[in-house]
């Protein structure tokens, strides 16, 4: 009697061999394997998909945080001194890392919905950790440096939460099909059922998330305000060197109806246009004065201060990555900027109509105009010949003196407390301000201007919560949007809400359906009704024949010497003849 082992025919499977190849440099079909994988890879699969969790929250962080990159700078200046763009760096590791960690988990599930064993290639392992190690230190750096800045998360939120839920949905409705197909074997694990119990839990959560969520844009359009009033912040310093004369002169040209300047009080008695507390950053006195460049900006007089050039280190740094953008024109006259006085600012400011919001840093007790910057500011207003009532005066101070200026402060304060004061307008950061604080602040006539608000996404959200004015660096940008970038209505966003959750319920409950089904059929299938005629049905070309063989047996005497074995096949079947018989 002769038994026949089937021929074992492997076709080409050159994506499996890149999958595997790439993750684990498994490039040779004996390599790979279907066994389970070891605790040890399912410990790098878990290592690897909290890496790729803690890179998204870190890219989405830097993504909304585009609206305060000056501001980081800055903050990295005050720290060490030197002006240096250090977003550039970050975002460069954050694209490359994300992109990295993102390409190796989609081939982990790869190895999942294939079956294949994980076993990752030991040069990934130290690229995750490296990875992982740099994003944790970033972490760190960024709480000490900027930790405010972690609150733009929960901002933004009130934008992007209603897209993050439709992607979250369709994220864990696509991973079903994993979970199906793990949890859905015959065999049962109190593992699969803590899969499964975690993978509902994340799905309900999901579905039920749209009730925690305060969107200022679901609303009706016809509750819809006027859009907040834009402040020139420093004038644009987008688009010209920040408190110069052509940095308000741009801010007017795209739409700012006011004007917002720091004030910093000279040793001589007149107010100048300065952010920061010395002249190193925004002008040349490395070369003109290169004794005195850590020299507090007050103690120089006006007539050293006016010597200075405020437009070289712009075209030099550029701080916001516009210096391309400009003309020939421009970039030439930026290059001839020098520091602006404040009645310079008032009288542009006065031609034009508009407001002017001063944030005045008193001078140092020790300053020779520390008893008299009250009445030298005082004068310079008569002297620019600008409406009191177009001017807002910050900080609170002197108020028995401020007489028919307005008087703002950076407080965030009650009600109650705005009253006691006199105060008529608060100047607030936007991230210590709620929806419900405004509404508030609102709701008892008391006026409000937000800052910095450089972004659309931002500006739409102060449009939709009722802001009367915004202070921006980027007057340019907002005056492009007339309209919240989306507005919904309650009903609208309801129906999406529920749609979305029925339709991946559905398909969820589908997928393990499917899943089910294909499992007991692949454990009621009978190998016996198998025929293999590959090589009859495919041309070489198309099939490679790994392995051949037929197990004999005789039960007499076994195989003679006239026995003959013909491996080439006729019509498609392998021949065995003894003497005069063929099988």
């Amino acid at each position: 009697m002769v038994k026949h082992q089937p021929l074992q025919v492997y076709e080409k499977q050159v994506f499996l061999s890149l999958v595997t190849g790439i993750y684990g440099c498994r490039w040779k079909r004996y390599q790979r394997s279907q066994d389970e994988s070891s605790k040890w890879e399912c410990a790098w699969f878990i290592i690897l998909g909290s890496s790729f969790l803690l890179l998204l929250f870190w890219a989405y962080f830097w993504l909304v945080a585009q609206n305060d990159f000056n501001d980081f700078n800055w903050s990295l200046y005050n720290h060490s001194g030197e002006w240096r763009d250090e977003t550039i760096p970050i975002l460069t590791s954050t694209t490359v890392g994300l992109s990295y960690i993102t390409f190796l988990l989609i081939l982990a599930l790869f190895h999942i919905s294939l079956g294949q064993q994980l076993n990752l290639y030991w040069v990934h392992k130290i690229g995750i950790v490296a990875t992982l190690l740099t994003t944790v230190s970033g972490f760190v750096s960024v709480d000490d440096i900027w930790g405010d800045e972690w609150e733009i998360i929960l901002v933004s939120l009130q934008f992007t939460a209603p897209f993050l839920h439709i992607g979250g949905l369709v994220t864990v409705t696509a991973v079903s099909w994993l979970v199906a197909g793990y949890v859905v074997r015959k065999e049962r694990s109190n593992f699969q059922v803590m899969v499964l119990a975690i993978y509902i839990l994340v799905l309900l959560a999901l579905c039920m998330a749209p009730l925690t969520f305060t969107c200022p844009c679901i609303m009706d359009r016809h509750v819809l305000k006027p859009p907040p009033a834009i402040i020139g912040r420093r004038g644009a310093p987008m688009l010209a060197p920040e408190n110069t004369v052509m940095s308000f002169t741009r801010a007017l040209q795209h739409g700012a109806g006011s004007l917002e300047a720091d004030v910093t009080i000279s040793v001589d008695g007149v107010p100048f246009l300065i952010r920061d507390h010395t002249l190193r950053r925004t002008t040349d006195i490395s070369k003109v004065f290169p004794s005195r460049e850590h020299e507090d900006a007050s103690f120089f007089n006006w007539t050293e201060i006016h010597s200075l050039n405020a437009g070289h280190w712009f075209l030099e740094s550029d701080p916001y990555w516009t210096v391309n953008t400009l003309s020939a024109k421009d970039r030439s006259k930026i290059g001839n900027q020098t520091i602006c006085s404040l009645v310079e600012m008032l009288r542009l400011a006065a031609r034009a109509n508009s407001s002017v919001l001063l944030n005045i840093r008193k001078p140092a007790p020790e300053h020779p105009r520390f008893r008299s910057w009250f009445m030298d500011t005082l004068w310079t207003l008569q002297k620019a010949g600008i409406s009191q009532k177009k001017v807002t005066w910050a900080p609170d101070t002197d108020r028995g003196r401020v007489r028919g200026l307005l008087q703002t402060t950076n407080e965030k304060l009650s009600v109650e407390e705005i009253r006691h004061r006199g105060i008529t307008s608060l100047t607030l950061h936007y991230r210590k301000i709620s929806y419900e604080d405004i509404q508030v602040y609102l709701a008892n006539n008391v006026s409000l201007t937000v800052y910095p608000v450089n972004e659309p996404w931002l500006y739409s959200i102060l449009w939709c919560s009722g802001v009367p004015s915004v202070s921006s660096d980027a007057p340019q940008v907002l005056r492009k949007v007339p309209y919240p970038v989306w507005l919904m209505s309650h009903s609208a966003y309801n129906f999406i809400w529920i749609s979305s959750d029925l339709v991946s319920v559905a398909v969820v409950m589908g997928i393990f359906f499917f899943q089910k089904w294909k499992i007991s059929g692949m454990q009621n299938y009978n190998p016996e009704q198998i025929v293999l005629s590959a090589v009859a049905r495919r041309t070489s070309r198309d099939v490679n024949i790994m392995k051949e063989k037929l197990i004999f047996s005789e039960l007499n005497n076994g195989l003679g010497s006239t026995e003959e074995l013909s491996l080439y096949p006729e019509n498609g079947r392998v021949t065995y003849s003894h003497g005069g018989l063929s099988c």
